[in-house]
């Protein structure tokens, strides 16, 4: 009887989470651009409206395992309309894979690159473990050269080669945005949390814009990988941005939910949609943090 009593407690509230992750709207709580082409003619035009920046800087940050240099790649392969790998993931260590400071520019073909760059950064990990916060708050204002590996224990000195002691606009970084799998914003530690807290309130001293991306989004609900438009009708889904929104302080305006390309050989632009309104977004505030820098 205790058994029998055991099994229906534990797996009622299973079962009540797998329905709940099949609900959907019956409409897209969030609508977005349903013309990629658009948002590509304006991304291919984009010139920093501010003339000490030749390009603007988006910094990810997020817990290992976050997939932040899968949406890198991923924004690459909608840029360049094939799936593209040139920042190398890893799916079993459990530790980040990325160990460099490392700055990602998208090619243009004949007529140069866009003029925003996305830089890659090592992931946050519990304890000692991971990039060291204060090396993230380095980052950001733009102290940290290209390369440069990062020592979980032991945060960027003045002395280090790799230090930029005296960074320019270009160097600095514009916009911030912090990466979490959807699945993963109930179980995130304590820890990890208030180091990403940390780096949010860093961040706001420097009036550096913020957004957050939900990542593996058809890994936290089977819809959602069934077909990416169901991506914002998902009710499961959108509980997880209020979560974050609530964990973190993200208002849900400035929180998008991504398909990083991670299994495909080919891209759908249904799942372009996502990434390229989630894009759009970061040049948009990074564009009104560099127009703003003089007022």
């Amino acid at each position: 009887m205790f058994i029998f009593y055991l099994c229906v407690h534990i797996m009622l509230p299973l079962c009540e989470r797998v329905i709940f992750s099949l609900a959907t709207f019956s409409k897209p709580w969030r609508p977005f651009p349903e013309n990629n082409e658009d948002i590509l003619e304006f991304l291919n035009s984009y010139k920093p409206q501010n003339q000490e920046a030749n390009h603007l800087r988006i910094l990810f940050l997020g817990p290992v395992g976050a997939g932040k240099s899968t949406l890198i790649n991923s924004i690459d392969s909608v840029l360049q309309h094939r799936v593209i790998v040139r920042g190398l993931t890893d799916a079993i260590s459990g530790k980040s894979f990325t160990r460099k400071y490392k700055t990602y520019k998208f090619s243009k073909g004949s007529q140069g690159h866009y003029s925003f760059v996305c830089n890659d950064i090592m992931g946050m990990e519990q304890k000692d473990g991971g990039v060291h916060v204060e090396d993230i708050k380095l980052a950001l204002r733009g102290h940290v050269k290209d390369d440069y590996e990062f020592k979980p224990q032991q945060q960027l000195t003045k002395s280090d080669e790799r230090y930029r002691s005296c960074p320019s606009l270009n160097d600095r970084v514009h916009v911030l945005v912090t990466v979490v799998p959807a699945g993963s914003v109930s179980i995130l530690s304590e820890e990890v949390v208030k180091k990403l807290r940390k780096v949010r309130l860093a961040a706001r001293e420097m009036d550096i814009p913020q957004l957050a991306i939900l990542t593996k989004v058809d890994e936290a609900c089977p819809k959602a990988k069934q077909d990416p438009k169901n991506i914002y009708k998902s009710k499961y889904l959108k509980e997880q941005v209020e979560k974050f929104s609530q964990l973190l302080g993200f208002s849900v305006n400035c929180i998008f939910l991504v398909k990083n390309y991670s299994s495909e050989i080919s891209i759908d632009d249904d799942t372009d949609a996502h990434i390229l309104c989630a894009l759009k977004q970061m040049i948009l505030h990074g564009n009104d943090f560099l127009t703003h820098l003089n007022d």
